[in-house]
Order: structure tokens, then C-alpha cells, then sequence
């Protein structure tokens, strides 16, 4: 467990959803709600740093100054039309304010030097903010059949191997069994990424960027307990370059200043309006 007085801050995504999903009476049925997954949250502590959800409609370079790592995580499709593509007859309800967020978080994560973990969809809006594309969808019964939900999150159910001298590697071994959830992939690495590890079908499930600050896994390592993922993005929260006493300034700012999101822009509100102030490529 963490020692809160001296442990990394590491803020986690989430998803937005609505009153009705919880059964909210009728009139609240429109109430935003931000959905976050306890899994990640726990896995964070298990590795020894601080969870923090992080609300979209703050302005993500002044949440990533307060942050030591930041864990995107799984979710909806990332909007096609970022990578050059439409939405297809498999294509997931598009949440454009959320792309928009976390893309602004990696950003701001790149500029201050902080490192990232990518889950699954977050693996794949890592590729596609630094410029490179998405498998639409991997037909289900076909090679490893990834994006079929007929077994249980904690099953590992086919291989992935990685390449020799990399992070995974170093963290896995020469290979590890895993669970699956994806109906896209990689396709085309963007600018500074590295694919990393595959599985036996070939379709990519590990990525690195931003000269190793970045770790993407295409499954969902938050259900295992205890994953080294976690513990990577902890220990490299803790040896990040940013100045202790940086980050100490920062907090106490942010705790002590309530205004100190005043003049800015809420991508929430924002994104449909002027999407280019958070989607510009990294």
C-alpha cells in the first residue's frame, strides 16, 4: 500500500455516463455522471502509488501538472475520423469529448515528461495521437478471436510474445498469457512508436513510445492483481525528471487555489466546438 506522503500521483480515466444507467428517479435521468473502473484504481495502490480520477471537464495540462503518471484506460472506440477513417457497421458509440480529453492528457503527459500507461483503448489513442491508425475490427472467430466477450475478465486465454531489450520484456519475460476484449488493434505505428509484443495471429498487443515513457497493452492487466504494468508506471512516476519540489509547488497550489481553473477551456463543452485545441497530433 501507499505511503500517501511520499507516493506518486497517478491520475486514471474514465468514462462518462448518465443518471438513468444507475437508476436515478426520472428527472435526474440527464445527470452526467464520471464512470471510473475500481480495478485500476486498486492496481495503482497495490503498486504503491496514489490514484486520482481525473473529471473531464477540467483542462488536462493543469491536471498533468499536478500528476506524477496517468493510466488511460479502456473504453469506447477512439473516433475513426482522427486516423483518417469513418465509422463502420462495427464501430462503438463515439465519445468525442473524451478522445479529445485524454488526448489533450498525452499531450501535456509528452511536453512535462511524465509516464503512461495505455489500456486497450488507451493503448490505441496512443497510437492514433501520435499519428498512426486502427484495425476497424478483427472478425471475431478468426486468428485469436480477440474482441469475443464469452469468457471471464480474469481468463488468459492466448500468448503474447515480446521483443528482446524491451520494456514488456523486461517486465513479462519472454512471453505471458493474457485476457482479451479488443475488436480493433494497431495498424500502422505512429510517430516514435515501437510495437513491442504480438500475438500468435500476428495483431499487435504492446506498444512503446515517447522514448519509453509510454506503455500501451492491447489487454486488461488491471483485473490480475498485482501486474507488473502497474508497478512500471510507478517506479517511472517516481523516477520522472521532473524536480520533487516541482511537484510539491504544484500540489499545494492546485490544493489551496479553488479558482486555479478559472480562464480556462472545459474540453467537455469545448471539444465539439473547436476539437483542434485538443486533438492536434503530439
Amino acid at each position: 500500500m501507499a505511503n500517501f506522503d511520499s507516493a506518486p500521483l497517478i491520475g486514471l480515466t474514465g468514462r462518462r455516463g448518465a443518471g438513468h444507467m444507475l437508476g436515478f428517479p426520472e428527472p435526474f435521468f440527464d445527470t452526467a455522471l464520471d464512470i471510473y473502473v475500481s480495478d485500476y484504481a486498486r492496481s495503482v495502490l497495490d503498486a504503491g502509488g496514489v490514484p486520482v480520477h481525473l473529471p473531464m471537464d477540467a483542462p488536462p495540462s493543469r491536471l498533468v501538472k499536478s500528476l506524477d503518471g496517468i493510466v488511460i484506460s479502456g473504453g469506447e472506440d477512439v473516433d475513426p475520423r482522427l486516423y483518417g477513417e469513418v465509422a463502420g457497421p462495427k464501430t462503438s458509440r463515439i465519445d468525442r469529448a473524451r478522445d479529445a480529453f485524454e488526448s489533450g492528457l498525452l499531450r501535456a503527459a509528452l511536453d512535462q515528461g511524465i509516464p503512461v500507461l495505455g489500456i486497450c483503448r488507451g493503448s490505441q489513442l496512443i497510437n492514433v495521437a501520435l499519428g498512426g491508425s486502427l484495425v476497424a475490427d478483427l472478425p471475431a472467430g478468426q486468428g485469436e478471436s480477440h474482441g469475443l466477450a464469452a469468457y471471464h475478465r480474469t481468463d488468459r486465454v492466448h500468448r503474447v510474445s515480446f521483443e528482446p531489450g524491451t520494456i514488456a520484456h523486461a517486465l513479462y519475460g519472454a512471453e505471458t498469457m493474457v485476457n482479451s476484449f479488443h475488436h480493433q488493434s494497431v495498424a500502422r505505428p505512429g510517430e516514435g512508436v515501437t510495437v513491442t509484443g504480438r500475438a500468435d495471429d500476428g495483431v499487435v498487443e504492446a506498444i512503446e513510445a515517447a522514448a519509453g515513457r509510454f506503455l500501451g497493452v492491447q489487454w486488461h492487466p488491471e483485473v490480475f492483481g498485482g501486474d507488473p504494468a502497474f508497478h512500471w508506471l510507478v517506479s517511472a512516476a517516481q523516477d520522472s525528471d521532473r524536480l520533487p519540489d516541482e511537484r510539491v509547488r504544484t500540489r499545494v497550489v492546485t490544493a489551496t487555489a479553488p479558482r486555479f481553473l478559472a480562464g480556462d477551456v472545459s474540453p467537455s463543452k469545448d471539444a465539439e466546438r473547436n476539437p483542434e485545441r485538443y486533438l492536434d497530433r503530439i
